[in-house]
């Protein structure tokens, strides 16, 4: 079992900046991949950032040069950092980590950008 523990969120008016964090309870070395998805009201769930054992990570269009993931591999944390947000990035995001073929999800943090 992995525990997944996000934090950052909060409300920011656009063109602001959030980071978020995600600690796992467990290695890099034992973990797969590790990054950011986010849910908006009556939407599905989409990916926005993910890194993997990929030298470059993935980043939704919709975010790709506003957001930047990166990871502090001795806290074993991941970060995204939120920049010129749009009231369109307004979500509940969710970190993910996936280790030997499991996937663990954090609790959610709320991420509401206002116009």
């Amino acid at each position: 079992q992995v525990q997944v523990v996000e934090s950052g969120g909060g409300l920011v008016q656009a063109g602001g900046s959030l980071r978020l964090s995600c600690s796992a309870s467990r290695s890099f070395f034992s973990i797969n991949a590790m990054g950011w998805y986010r849910q908006a009201p009556g939407k599905q769930r989409e990916l926005v950032a993910l890194l993997t054992s990929s030298i470059n990570p993935t980043i939704a269009d919709s975010v790709k040069g506003r957001f930047t993931i990166s990871r502090d591999n001795a806290k074993n944390t991941v970060y995204l950092q939120m920049d010129s947000l749009k009231p369109e990035d307004t979500a509940v995001y969710y970190c993910n980590v996936r280790s030997y073929g499991s996937n663990y999800w954090g609790q959610g943090t709320q991420v509401t950008v206002s116009s």
